[in-house]
């Protein structure tokens, strides 16, 4: 009987870790690669990349690299797909510019007057910051990775992601007797609890993983 097996990639986490990894030309990996080595014997059925949409009226540069990327991963392979939620924008407080606050108003001895309204001009302009935050993503990932559990779509799943918040997914997804594996450059102390194996791939792990 076939093993078949699914690949689930969280875009977000998984750049964000391999980019800390120190993984080089990540624009330059191939899905293709890097799905069949992860999988080794098992058949590979498909690779899901999920990722917050770039909207084409906020950063134009960010949205064409998006739609360019987009393009080469599903060029790739037919079984490589990509499913895009979305990216709104936020306010959030700068925790440099707290720190720089706290280490203002605690100050063991004085500074020069100038430097000191210097600092705090910085503080007052820069303490609020626009941040993109990815909506639906992890919701649409964990859906599907459940839901394709229940429809005997697969028998392995392979979740690129060190995000904890899968784990009721994970646990939902082996109550259907499916085997779930997940896999990241980082550390993930709640998946491995959770997950038939966490498996951990350093930087060297990714060098025949490239495009020509």
């Amino acid at each position: 009987m076939t093993d078949r097996a699914v690949v689930f990639i969280d875009g977000n986490n998984w750049y964000h870790a391999i980019c800390n990894a120190g993984v080089r030309d990540r624009f330059r990996l191939d899905y293709r690669l890097i799905s069949l080595k992860i999988l080794g014997p098992r058949e590979w059925m498909e690779t899901r990349y999920y990722i917050g949409r770039v909207s084409q009226t906020g950063n134009p540069q960010l949205y064409s690299d998006q739609r360019r990327f987009v393009a080469s991963l599903e060029r790739t392979d037919a079984r490589i797909s990509v499913h895009l939620g979305r990216l709104e924008q936020r306010v959030q407080e700068n925790d440099a510019v707290i720190e720089l606050q706290r280490y203002l108003a605690n100050l063991p001895g004085r500074i020069d007057a100038a430097i000191y309204r210097d600092l705090n001009d910085i503080v007052r302009k820069h303490r609020n910051v626009q941040v993109m935050v990815e909506k639906a993503v992890d919701v649409m990932l964990a859906v599907d990775l459940v839901v394709m559990a229940e429809r005997d779509l697969f028998d392995a799943a392979y979740l690129l992601s060190a995000d904890g918040d899968f784990t009721p997914a994970v646990e939902a997804v082996r109550r259907h007797d499916k085997k779930v594996y997940v896999v990241s450059p980082a550390s993930g102390a709640q998946l491995a609890r959770v997950a038939n194996a966490f498996i951990r791939v350093p930087c060297e792990w990714f060098d025949d993983c490239y495009s020509p």
